[in-house]
């Protein structure tokens, strides 16, 4: 790399012209309309970009105003964001799942004055609250009438008027991006919260510039890259793929559809993605059933390819070479097994980048066999996402990686880890005395997880807040145990270990609902829903095996000595999860815990 991570561009707007000017022919993006793929170049990404720039200008946001978007991932959030940091303004981020009462928190609490909003319905929750700073809503799909000081307009609306504007000063949205300075705020995201109200993480320009550079200074990623981005451009992992994107100039593929990811990735056969745990976990599941449900040859050909091909990973692992005799089981069983996974996925994915939560050995283990690397990494909405990967080549599973260039770990004597570097953010907004107790007047940052370091490489084990000390005076750190159970059980989503000042530890057990009426049709229970299954005692016997063959790779205290299936699994709409996916523990527990007392009444 020529330059240094000092040399990084004034803006993530100036960013973007950047990469404009440098390859303006380009494709910069791919996105659905209807069933088939659209694409743009970087000229004409520009061209739409400013129009909603100017649009924005017009409707009077000024500088470093904030300007939300509550909608899921499609190129229009990619193309919105873009038009408030090159309008100058900042960016505040919303779930399209965040409930109301949070929305109106969150738009309030910001300041925002402008709404991008996906549908109706989620105008509707910005319309119903009281926000006196909010002027407008922009609607990325229907129509809905102005109401009251807030004036509703669709997208197209709004580039029309951009449009209108430039006409008549060209220079309007080039002008708000020179005037735009590396401390000037870029991003507003609030944290979910598994407690209280979520806070806002202020992030300014410089943390993106400072991340694009970083992540080029790996050496890992280049201009002829895919990428296949369907994480939520909400959270902080989304958006840090988009600052990636304008330091390489790749092509990214966008579909917030969860459903469509397998099939989506046969079409755009990218690269390379990232994602979380959850759906490695389940495409790991689906591929390993699906091959063992043929059953005879085919299933004991797939069983010891996959062995072969652990076998395999584990000996990169120790830095060797194969034997000779592995040389040749692995060329064997990439032909016969691993390269149709692989087509299946498109067939081009040099590696998969893993974040937002624990990534089991099992998982990162079965991937690298496959040859589709797992790179998991580390990051925080504090730290701009992300602060540390593990590298092609180097990866060391079990660990997050060593820290992008720029940052640095330390590890406080009460294992808590620190973090400094250019990723950090400046503070949350409104909230001097939250922003004190995690920052350093040094520049370090309390990260609230728990780790150690190894030569370099961070090993994270658990949230600080999470750990359990049960009646005995053992710490159990219930992580650990949740991340193995669910790479083992398939016909399981989730796992809530409990313990805090108990005797033993138990767990509260959620089943996947598409997974377990497929057991249910192969275990002669067909036609049963996930509610009606949760009750049966052969469920409950499959789930209570899993648990034992969980409880054999744990110390004696850290073993599940009981547990309970919830008839329905946790959900963002009872509160249950945060947007971002993860537990809310203490909730889960407070509303479950005459099930657990149950547990404990022997």
């Amino acid at each position: 790399m020529t330059t240094t991570l000092t040399e990084r561009a004034q803006s993530f707007g100036h960013l973007f012209v950047d990469r404009v000017a440098k390859t303006p022919t380009g494709e910069a993006f791919r996105y659905r309309v209807g069933d088939d793929w659209t694409s743009l170049s970087w000229a004409q990404t520009k061209d739409r970009v400013f129009n909603l720039a100017a649009g924005l200008v017009d409707l009077g946001v000024q500088p470093q105003q904030r300007v939300a978007i509550a909608a899921t991932t499609r190129i229009e959030w990619i193309l919105s964001d873009l038009a408030i940091l090159c309008a100058g303004a900042a960016t505040t981020s919303v779930y399209p799942s965040t409930t109301a009462p949070d929305v109106a928190y969150i738009l309030g609490d910001s300041d925002s004055v402008v709404l991008f909003a996906e549908n109706p319905e989620q105008a509707e929750k910005a319309l119903d609250a009281d926000l006196p700073h909010l002027r407008a809503i922009v609607l990325f799909d229907g129509t809905h009438a102005s109401s009251g000081d807030v004036q509703v307009l669709t997208l197209d609306e709004l580039a029309a008027r951009g449009k209108a504007r430039l006409e008549s000063e060209p220079d309007v949205v080039d002008t708000r991006i020179a005037g735009c300075g590396p401390e000037d705020l870029a991003t507003l995201i609030y944290t979910s919260g598994t407690t209280g109200r979520p806070k806002g993480v202020r992030l300014v320009h410089d943390n993106w510039t400072y991340e694009g550079k970083a992540v080029a200074a790996l050496g890992i990623l280049g201009p002829d890259d895919v990428q296949y981005l369907w994480l939520p451009m909400s959270h902080v992992l989304g958006k840090v793929l988009s600052a990636v994107q304008l330091e390489f100039g790749f092509s990214t593929a966008v579909d917030g559809d969860l459903t469509k990811i397998v099939e989506n990735l046969g079409v755009i056969k990218p690269t390379f993605m990232g994602g979380a745990p959850r759906i490695f976990e389940k495409v790991r599941a689906k591929v390993t059933l699906t091959a063992q449900g043929a059953g005879g040859l085919k299933a004991k050909i797939f069983d010891w390819a996959i062995g072969v091909g652990i076998s395999g990973s584990r000996v990169r692992q120790q830095r060797k070479q194969p034997s000779r005799l592995l040389s040749l089981q692995l060329a064997v069983a990439d032909k016969l097994v691993f390269g149709t996974i692989r087509e299946r996925l498109g067939g081009r994915i040099r590696f998969f980048v893993s974040g937002s939560a624990a990534l089991s050995r099992e998982v990162a283990e079965w991937f690298d066999a496959v040859g589709m690397p797992i790179l998991e990494g580390y990051g925080l909405t504090e730290s701009s996402a992300a602060c540390a990967v593990n590298l092609p080549g180097d990866i060391r599973i079990g660990t997050v990686g060593p820290a992008l260039p720029g940052s640095e770990f330390r590890i406080a004597d009460d294992g808590e880890i620190m973090l400094r570097g250019g990723g950090v953010m400046r503070g949350y907004h409104n909230n001097p005395e939250a922003t004190a107790e995690v920052l350093t007047k040094d520049g370090w940052f309390h990260t609230g997880d728990i780790g150690e370091l190894e030569d370099g490489y961070l090993k994270v084990t658990d949230r600080k807040k999470d750990l359990i000390k049960t009646s005995g005076g053992k710490y159990v750190a219930p992580q650990k145990v949740e991340v193995i159970f669910k790479a083992e059980t398939p016909w399981a989503s989730q796992i809530v270990v409990h313990g805090e000042g108990r005797k033993f530890v138990s767990a509260l057990i959620t089943l996947d609902p598409e997974m377990i009426v497929e057991w249910g049709n192969d275990h002669g229970l067909p036609g049963r829903t996930p509610e009606q299954l949760a009750k049966e005692p052969a469920v409950y016997q499959m789930i209570q095996e899993h648990v034992d063959t969980l409880n054999g790779q744990l110390e004696r205290w850290e073993t599940v000595k009981k547990f309970v299936i919830l008839p329905t699994d946790l959900s963002i709409e009872n509160g249950e999860m945060t947007p971002s996916m993860k537990v809310r523990r203490k909730v889960v527990e407070k509303k479950y815990m005459s099930e657990l007392d149950t547990l404990y009444q022997d």
